[in-house]
């Protein structure tokens, strides 16, 4: 093991302040990931399934639970990479439909910062919108998650 920096590793809740905003990077939602999340999950409702099912929304539909799913693995990826103890809550509402081919990203704002009493870990609260490539929001929700600290 060397003692060079190592990339890729998630925020210690001090170096968290309420009010900081961060944008994660986009991604493109594709058929396959339609196909393959929906197949994963069971999710074979015939909005999902039947591409000539005549429904309100315009385009190959993705599950929101399958945008929500890609962002949250994005910020699993960044900003909780290795400090992240638990997910503790999340409260969310779907706003708009994502089809193939949208490109979703998020806005994360810290919304609190609670340490605890023991074991150096924080309750981190953020409110996040999921966007489109319009800058539409399609997600928003609140989630609070335990996160370690920087050992001092």
């Amino acid at each position: 093991m060397s003692n060079h920096p190592t990339l890729g590793l998630g925020f210690y809740w001090q170096d968290l302040k309420e009010g900081q905003v961060f944008q994660t990077i986009r991604r493109t939602i594709t058929e396959t990931d339609i196909v393959n999340f929906i197949s994963c999950t069971g999710m074979l409702e015939v909005i999902f399934i039947d591409t000539t099912y005549d429904g309100a929304i315009q385009g190959r539909p993705a599950p929101g639970a399958l945008t929500y799913g890609i962002i949250e693995g994005i910020l699993m990826q960044t900003m909780v990479q290795g400090t992240g103890l638990a997910l503790l809550e999340v409260h969310k509402k779907m706003l708009a439909p994502v089809v193939a081919g949208d490109t979703v990203w998020a806005e994360v704002t810290i919304t609190g910062v609670k340490p605890t009493s023991k074991k150096n870990r924080a309750v981190v609260s953020s409110h996040v919108d999921v966007k489109n490539q319009r800058g539409e929001v399609v997600i928003s929700y609140d989630v609070k998650r335990m996160l370690a600290g920087r050992d001092e």
